[in-house]
């Protein structure tokens, strides 16, 4: 990484801070690796992060809008109010021993981190210790707020957040991801998600000796499966719409009075993804009249297109070349090109130069529960460089990397470059102006709203049984030492 002459104090404060604390930096991502917690379970993590936080100066308020595992630490007081905010949560089925290049568990059918949002958590609480620390120095005014967000893979908290005033006072937002190179993209990101549950009702019978007598509820879920699956011809390529039955009956000698899906819907737009989801409504009823059923439907997430605002996406991608991608060895790159090999992926090993700063028109398919913030406030999503390009995520091959140096030396590059970010936003009022001027023409006169129900609260159980079942061997596996910031 280039050290520069040219750096701004500011930059240098931060810089030297993060380097002086890379071990920690290293510790914290390594430590929430090996909890490896499932969205809306973060115990460990989120009682980790918030104490870094606390003995970092900050005050801290724990359990906000209903989830036991998110908070928002704040320091400082006024204006500007700049917001930062990640996630922490892992996947089911992905335990992975960091460090080779084959699958091999920790635990073998336990939850375990395949993206990398442990390190994304490690990133978050670095930047934010060191920006305070130099608001401190320099005598910066304003607030600084720190989110924490459980359950991304399930894109549950911050649309909470959003609906519940959290955002209401702040100017401007950051979001820091895990990825193959050190980035920045301004337009529209990621796609528009509702997340619900549709449970069908019906009534037991002797599946061998009276089934007439029964309302099978599978029935209504299955029915349901096959609408949505003839459906599909007639949804946009760039609609999704995938599921998981949660609830199938109990065992096949008695007809199920109760069943259960899970259904993601998924398009370019919040609007988009509002119509399909109330396509899936009509053939839901459709189902529970075939089977003789009631449906019920609990909406458990909704969010918005992510996308990233082209002022603060500027400042990072400036922010990011000063910083430079890390000095990979030979060693790091070789597990990289295995890893490659072994996945069959491109193999050109890991990345060495910073992309120009990105443009995104068309979103991607996939999703990210910040997408609601990003239409509320002005808000930049960049990702750094601590996991191997060309591989895909939600796989053992995305958690080969994520206790080892790779994500060491990335985790270092994103929080200097995270860091002094945010510390512009203090020091420099014209970054507010533009941000908010670039923001109104983004927004073309769309007007945000929730598509959470007002009443809706978060699900608490989610993930709570995997958890409980895995979580007395994953001990066995913590990390002794814990994070030191200094």
């Amino acid at each position: 990484m280039t050290s520069g002459d040219n750096l701004t104090p500011e930059q240098r404060f931060v810089f030297d801070y993060v380097d002086r604390n890379a071990k920690a930096i290293a510790l914290t991502g390594d430590n929430i690796f090996y909890f490896g917690e499932l969205g809306m379970q973060e115990f460990e993590t989120a009682a980790l992060m918030t104490d870094l936080l606390e003995k970092g100066g900050f005050k801290v308020e724990r359990g906000i809008s209903g989830f036991p595992t998110g908070f928002c630490a704040t320091y400082g007081s006024g204006g500007p109010v700049v917001a930062i905010h990640t996630e922490y949560d892992s996947c089911p089925d992905n335990s992975q021993v960091s460090g080779v290049a084959e699958q091999k568990f920790i635990v073998e059918g336990a939850p375990g981190h395949c993206e990398g949002h442990n390190v994304n958590a490690a990133v978050l609480i670095a930047t934010a210790l060191a920006a305070r620390q130099a608001m401190d120095k320099f005598g910066l005014k304003g607030t600084l707020k720190v989110f924490g967000g459980p359950a991304e893979e399930q894109l549950v908290s911050r649309p909470y957040f959003v609906r519940d005033g959290w955002f209401d006072d702040v100017d401007l937002a950051f979001h820091n991801h895990i990825g193959g190179e050190f980035s920045a993209t301004h337009g529209v990101l990621q796609s528009a998600l509702i997340s619900a549950t549709f449970t069908f009702h019906g009534e037991t019978a002797h599946s061998g000796v009276a089934p007439w007598k029964g309302r099978d509820a599978l029935d209504g879920v299955v029915l349901m499966d096959m609408g949505l699956a003839q459906y599909r011809e007639h949804m946009r390529p760039e609609m999704r719409a995938h599921r998981v039955i949660t609830n199938g009956g109990d065992q096949p000698n008695v007809i199920p009075r109760t069943a259960a899906v899970w259904w993601f819907f998924r398009d370019q737009t919040a609007d988009g993804a509002m119509k399909l989801f109330e396509q899936a409504k009509k053939i839901a009823q459709g189902a529970a009249l075939m089977s003789n059923t009631e449906v019920t439907v609990d909406v458990q997430s909704a969010v918005w297109p992510l996308r990233c605002n082209q002022a603060i996406s500027e400042l990072l991608q400036r922010h990011i070349e000063a910083v430079g991608t890390p000095e990979w060895s030979a060693e790091e790159d070789a597990l990289a090109r295995a890893l490659q090999a072994k996945a069959n992926a491109k193999i050109d090993g890991l990345k060495r130069e910073i992309p120009p700063l990105g443009y995104l028109k068309t979103p991607r398919t996939s999703a990210n529960d910040a997408g609601d913030i990003s239409w509320k406030v002005p808000m930049a999503k960049f990702y750094y460089p601590s996991n191997v390009p060309n591989i895909n995520f939600h796989h053992w091959a995305g958690g080969v990397t994520l206790a080892h140096s790779i994500a060491h030396k990335g985790a270092v590059a994103g929080s200097k470059a995270f860091a002094a970010a945010v510390v512009e936003c203090f020091s420099n009022p014209a970054v507010l102006a533009e941000a908010r001027r670039t923001f109104k023409e983004e927004l073309g006169g769309v007007a945000y709203k929730s598509m959470l129900p007002a009443d809706q609260k978060p699900p608490v159980a989610l993930n709570r049984a995997i958890m409980d079942k895995f979580r007395p061997e994953m001990k066995k596996h913590y990390l002794k030492e814990r994070p030191q910031f200094s």
